[in-house]
């Protein structure tokens, strides 16, 4: 996006919460999670496993697995709030405007049919072609996507692939029905380094000659920093700092941010220091609460070096901050009181 383009949302998220019954009380996976996603844009959304990233990403299509529950919210895409839809009208924008990459291809892609039938798919069931038409766009995808010999493999089964031929597989899938915006949930997780670099390639390209926009879950900051044009950092289930990429990383505001960013191995850090001892990586002390049960205030404050008293009695909502590099919204008492007022 150019400097001086105008920005327009195209996914806009506002106070998201989904929760799932567990032990006789309602575990909140998702609370009040808002985020936006620009045309042309790829959104990450980092954080670690567990956070609930991809519960977020299943309650934009509506697909959250039961007994889990979204109780409040607004998700508008291009200005309809998809959580008032009748579910027969719902159904037209999964997979044709909206549509989902999963982390693991063999559960996802069914083992008895052809992956050429499972691309052409989406395509048929939203009317948008017949079988022959759309069995020939599945090919073409295939050779879009750098499956070689695509006329031959459309008709393999799933089990005759690779791990990066059947993630590929669904991302021709997700493109069939040519969606506005691409979730990625994960989409190199069970990749080697040398695949996630070409699965990363393939999504940028692909963004490209399709128009999409692209929300990217990772808890992988490589991924997120090689692919991202604006992060949003999730820590137990909230969203605690949304950001363009370079500012932050360069600049990290929220004291989540600036651990995870501490805990990534850098080139000789890992190795033999000046008296010869290795040294060690610089992990976030404490563990990751329970989202059954987690502490009152700030989620993050039994593990923040810069915890205050009032993030011990109150929840920190995300604001925008001024006061840091680059445009960006942080939910931390370092920068506003409990009020909202700026430090």
């Amino acid at each position: 996006m150019s400097a001086g383009e105008k920005v327009v949302d195209l996914l806009e998220v506002t106070g998201l919460c989904v929760q799932f019954p567990r032990d006789r009380a309602a575990m909140r996976v998702a609370d009040s999670v808002s985020f936006r996603v620009a045309e042309g844009e790829t959104l990450g959304l980092v954080g670690e496993s567990g956070c609930g990233k991809s519960v977020t990403a299943r309650a934009l299509l509506r697909l959250v697995p039961p007994p889990g529950r979204i109780v409040s919210g607004r998700i508008l895409f291009q200005g309809i709030d998809l959580l008032q839809l009748p579910e027969r009208e719902m159904r037209r924008y999964r997979g044709r405007r909206i549509a989902l990459v999963v982390q693991e291809p063999m559960i996802a892609l069914n083992p008895v049919f052809t992956v050429g039938y499972q691309i052409a798919e989406g395509p048929i069931v939203h009317g948008m072609m017949k079988k022959k038409e759309a069995l020939a766009e599945a090919a073409r995808l295939m050779t879009l996507v750098k499956i070689p010999d695509p006329e031959r493999r459309v008709r393999d089964y799933p089990h005759q692939m690779s791990g990066g031929m059947r993630q590929r597989v669904l991302i021709a899938m997700a493109l069939a029905s040519r969606p506005s915006l691409l979730v990625a949930d994960e989409p190199t997780t069970a990749l080697d380094v040398t695949l996630q670099a070409e699965i990363l390639d393939l999504l940028k390209q692909l963004k490209g000659e399709f128009g999409l926009s692209l929300l990217l879950i990772s808890h992988n900051l490589g991924v997120i920093a090689a692919a991202a044009d604006r992060v949003a950092v999730m820590y137990a289930g909230r969203i605690v700092e949304v950001a363009p990429v370079r500012a932050l990383f360069a600049s990290p505001g929220h004291p989540y941010t600036a651990g995870l960013l501490r805990s990534v191995p850098r080139f000789g850090e890992a190795g033999a220091g000046d008296n010869g001892r290795r040294r060690r990586l610089q992990a976030i002390d404490g563990n990751v609460p329970d989202l059954l049960h987690l502490p009152p205030g700030c989620a993050f404050h039994p593990r923040c070096p810069d915890v205050m008293p009032e993030c011990r009695n109150h929840t920190p909502m995300l604001r925008p901050q001024a006061g840091l590099d680059g445009p960006r919204a942080v939910a931390c008492f370092k920068y506003h009181d409990p009020e909202g007022n700026p430090r």
